[in-house]
């Protein structure tokens, strides 16, 4: 598809609040700017919730919840209208592709191609699993027990900018098909491709009052939603000191938190990998999504006998990446989501040279597009694992490159973080690739490849990565309540 057929598709609307099945303006009218990454002009004015408007969907959800209109449905029709739901995401997939683009500021092949479909794989999946979820029973010799999975309630969901719609269908979908009610909180710079799930849902025939969004600042609306005593679950993808907040204030109700949080994962290219293969790989780890990815593989430990190899490699690569207009189909890296996000991750390379590491390429915003957040893709090497920009999260294209000697140095470099979300191996030994994987802390890792999901498997991370797995079962043991009865025979 051309740019000129993308803009054909183009509709940029202000957005409200989805509450009670209606779009509503917030009680006091205040709005705030959702702005273009690309060129930082004005994309649409945005409802500014505040308390009072965080509350009444709360309410609203809490009394559609205690209704059983949702909760009470047979799961065989939660599962249908979920499956409607996931057809017209399909079906408005350039539309809701271009929305994205625009609204965060990443590549339009990235947006069309992976994102938005796989939102709509996410409300497929979950709903199809909801029908066949297995529940224990147990024959004793005077008694029968059995476990029924009830939905827990209402649901707070917090969503991050760097992956707005697919990360919101990610927990809504699992959320939904257990049975529970919601209330989603998008991130203040990227609203508006989560708040066009509410006519998704009303096209659907979900039930008003059972999907609510909500837009505003995280210091007012995270708040209500982190701590109103109606809330029974709790789902938040975002920074770590940011995780803490919310599980503090949750704590205050004894709301059970999910936490996706940040990563520093370690991507290890052993002697024995195909390089050509580790280079491509390590390309879209680190520089996909302009690097704003919990995930990526951000600390590159490359073994000392392959490391100018591929430091040669991996450079070149790098000089052939293309960044620029996120609509343009030939675009691989677009915009940073902010002028601040830009601004910090620039200190990061700046503290980096300082702290000893050489500059490869980058290290600077990108000459002629100076109008939006758009930074050259960055290489970092010769760094030590000690260094603020091998042991911080940067949340963009840059890349630290840590030599190492032997597998055990490289196990213990990847191990020294606080963060353990993920990693990635690359080597044809089939043993190290088992025992390197089996020894680093982290929630997920991949054996030469990157971001492989398999939506079955549990996903999440350990230490300051955050608490707890969804995913599969691990969704529904999450957003339900487990409960025993027993009968006497």
């Amino acid at each position: 598809m051309t740019k000129q057929e993308i803009l054909g598709k183009a509709r940029i609307q202000d957005a409200k609040l989805f509450i009670d099945g209606q779009y509503v303006e917030s009680h006091s009218g205040s709005t705030f700017d959702s702005l273009n990454p690309a060129n930082n002009q004005k994309l649409a004015s945005v409802a500014n919730a505040d308390e009072i408007d965080t509350k009444r969907a709360i309410d609203v959800a809490q009394r559609t919840f205690a209704s059983g209109v949702w909760s009470k449905m047979a799961v065989e029709e939660r599962s249908r209208i979920l499956c409607k739901m996931s057809d017209l995401i399909l079906k408005k997939v350039d539309e809701l592709a271009y929305v994205e683009t625009l609204d965060v500021g990443k590549p339009i092949k990235e947006s069309r191609d992976f994102d938005i479909p796989r939102a709509a794989a996410n409300f497929r999946f979950f709903a199809e699993m909801a029908k066949y979820m297995a529940h224990e029973h147990y024959d004793m010799k005077n008694h029968i027990s059995y476990t029924q999975y009830a939905p827990a309630g209402v649901t707070s969901l917090i969503i991050p900018w760097n992956l707005p719609f697919m990360q919101m269908t990610w927990k809504a979908s699992a959320a939904l098909a257990s049975g529970n009610t919601i209330v989603v909180k998008p991130a203040s710079y990227t609203p508006l491709s989560a708040v066009m799930l509410g006519e998704i849902a009303n096209e659907a025939g979900l039930p008003p009052g059972v999907l609510n969004i909500v837009t505003g600042p995280g210091s007012t609306v995270g708040t209500v939603m982190s701590t109103h005593p109606s809330v029974r679950r709790l789902s938040f993808v975002g920074e770590s000191e940011t995780g803490k907040t919310v599980m503090a204030n949750a704590s205050k109700s004894l709301i059970p938190v999910s936490l996706e949080l940040g990563g520093k994962s370690a991507n290890i290219v052993f002697e024995d990998a195909d390089l050509d293969e580790a280079v491509a790989g390590s390309i879209e780890a680190i520089f996909r999504n302009q690097g704003e990815i919990c995930l990526a593989g951000s600390r590159i430990l490359v073994q000392e006998s392959v490391y100018d190899k591929f430091m040669d490699k991996f450079v070149e690569a790098v000089r052939n990446i293309k960044v620029g207009d996120p609509l343009d189909e030939s675009t691989d890296m677009g915009a940073l989501v902010s002028r601040n996000h830009l601004e910090t991750v620039d200190k990061y390379v700046q503290i980096g040279l300082e702290e000893g590491a050489k500059l490869a390429y980058g290290g600077k915003r990108v000459e002629g597009l100076e109008e939006g957040n758009f930074y050259m893709p960055t290489v970092l090497y010769d760094v030590d694992n000690k260094m603020r920009v091998a042991q911080e999260e940067i949340f963009g294209p840059v890349p630290v490159i840590i030599p190492f000697k032997t597998e055990e140095e490289a196990v213990a470099i990847a191990n020294d973080s606080i963060y353990g979300l993920a990693g990635v191996v690359w080597t044809n030994n089939l043993r190290r690739a088992q025992r390197v994987s089996s020894s680093i802390n982290s929630g997920l890792l991949w054996v030469n490849c990157w971001y492989v999901r398999d939506l079955r498997t549990p996903f999440g991370g350990s230490k300051a990565s955050g608490i707890g797995r969804e995913g599969g079962r691990h969704s529904f043991d999450f957003y339900t309540e487990a409960k025993t009865i027993t009968i006497k025979k």
